[in-house]
Parts: structure tokens; sequence; C-alpha cells
């Protein structure tokens, strides 16, 4: 397959997801919590297509419930970490001297503590819900975009006319909000994007640990997590499909966005593995 047929499957792949996420709810009106012990660890079967869990529960809804709650703590997650890293990043950049020194020090220093360790422990702080995890995920995940925006600022200071725009008297804000700001918004929304699988595989670990959302809300990370005991006891779909529920969109976005990035630099194109 091409990188065409690639980058339309990952596509189809991304809005199905959304499709699906955004229409079985309401299209499908039966309770995902519902329990039905008769009818527990039931196969796949045309009742049930992806089968039931421990507690009878259809896990085909269970699974787009879930993928719903990565992909609102994935996209939220993404856009704060991206707006904190861009803001921060352009300020060091423009700015330079002792003002850059600090805030890369301050970035090396976070980046230094792994993410799954500080989320943890920013979670930890608050009771189980989709926001603590929210907030756990972006500020743990602004500090790349931090480094590329300043990179990225760094190198269009150099341009001919951003010198022409402070020969012309421009002050430095006018600068940044006019010529470097609107310079690296393409490789903020691109970091953007990359963020979002990170961001639903992180949401998913804290959940897998018990530290994320509550145990009752139907998560993929949850759902792994409960279906262990299925798993050893021989009944894979409870694993199965909510692992393919995380695994195939995270997939699929990674994949656009790495187009996303040869068409932002080609040069880059032999560097890239869809």
């Amino acid at each position: 397959m091409g990188s065409r047929g690639r980058v339309g499957l990952s596509a189809g792949t991304v809005v199905l997801a959304v499709l699906a996420v955004l229409l079985v709810p309401p299209l499908v009106r039966l309770d995902e919590q519902a329990v039905d012990l008769a009818a527990k660890l039931l196969p796949p079967s045309p009742a049930h297509p992806f089968g039931t869990d421990e507690l009878g529960r259809d896990l085909l809804l269970r699974c787009v419930y879930g993928l719903r709650i990565s992909l609102l703590v994935g996209v939220v997650a993404a856009l704060v970490a991206t707006l904190v890293g861009t803001a921060v990043g352009a300020a060091a950049g423009a700015l330079g001297g002792w003002f850059d020194r600090v805030v890369m020090r301050v970035v090396d220093t976070f980046a230094a503590v792994p993410h799954l360790l500080l989320g943890i422990f920013v979670v930890a702080l608050f009771r189980p819900g989709v926001w603590p995890v929210v907030v756990s995920v972006a500020l743990t995940h602004w500090l790349s975009t931090a480094r590329i925006v300043r990179a990225e600022v760094l190198s269009l200071r150099s341009r001919p006319f951003v010198d022409a725009a402070v020969s012309g008297g421009a002050s430095r804000l006018r600068v940044a909000l006019r010529h470097l700001v609107p310079g690296v918004l393409p490789q903020a929304g691109l970091a953007a994007v990359l963020m979002v699988p990170h961001a639903m595989w992180h949401e998913s670990a804290l959940s897998f640990l018990g530290l994320g959302l509550p145990a009752h809300q139907a998560s993929l990370g949850n759902l792994v997590q409960t279906a262990r005991g299925s798993l050893l006891a021989g009944d894979w779909w409870p694993t199965l499909f909510p692992g393919l529920f995380l695994i195939v969109p995270t997939l699929a976005i990674a994949s656009l966005a790495a187009a996303w990035r040869t068409r932002l630099n080609p040069r880059r194109r032999s560097e890239l593995t869809l």
C-alpha cells in the first residue's frame, strides 16, 4: 500500500472513530453500565458482536464509551499542552537572554522526570475523574512543544523580514505577534496532533493502574484492567477489543501526523515510517 493509501486508510479510521463516539451513544439508547449476570462473559455473537464482560455488559457499547473518554482526554489535554508549550516556547525564543536560559532549564528539569511518574503525582492530588487526568497529561506533555516552538522562533528570528521589521521600529511584542507566532502555528498544530495518541495512552496507563478514571467508568484503560482476570481464565474478548479500540485509532492519528510532518518538511520524508 502506497503512502496515499495509508493516509486514506488512517483518515477513514479516524473519521469512523469520531462518528462512532458521536452517534452511537445517542442512537443506541442503552445503558453501558447495565448489569446482566445471566449474560456474563458471553463470547462474540450477533446479539453482542464483541461479547460481554464479567458483569454481562455489552463490550461493543462499553468500548465506544471508553473511546469517547480517551479521545476527550487526548484532544483536550493536547490542546491545553500545546497552548502552554507554544506560549512558553515563543516567549523564550523571542525574548532570549537570561529569560530563555531560565525557561529552558525549567523545561529540562521537568523533562528529566518520567511522564508517568509525574502524572501519577499530579493525579494523586485529586479525586479520580476526567479533569484531573486532563490536567495530569497536559502538565507532562507541554515540554516537547515548548522546545519545538522555541527552535522554530529562533530560526525565524534570523530571517530577513524579521530584521526588516525591527529596523522599521517594530517592538518586540509586535514582531512576536505579527511574524514569529504565525510562523510557528503549523509546527504547533502538528505537535498537538502528535500529542493526542500520547495523551490517550497516558490516560489508559493511569486508569490501568487504578489512578485515572473511577473503576466503574468505561474508559479503555479501565476495560483492559478489569479484563485481566478473564484473560487468565481463557476469555480473550474482554481484553482484545478494548486494546484494539486503543491501538488502531492512535496508530491512525500518528500516521496522519507523520504525513502532515512530511508535507511541512519534504526533506525528512525518508526519515519517516508511517
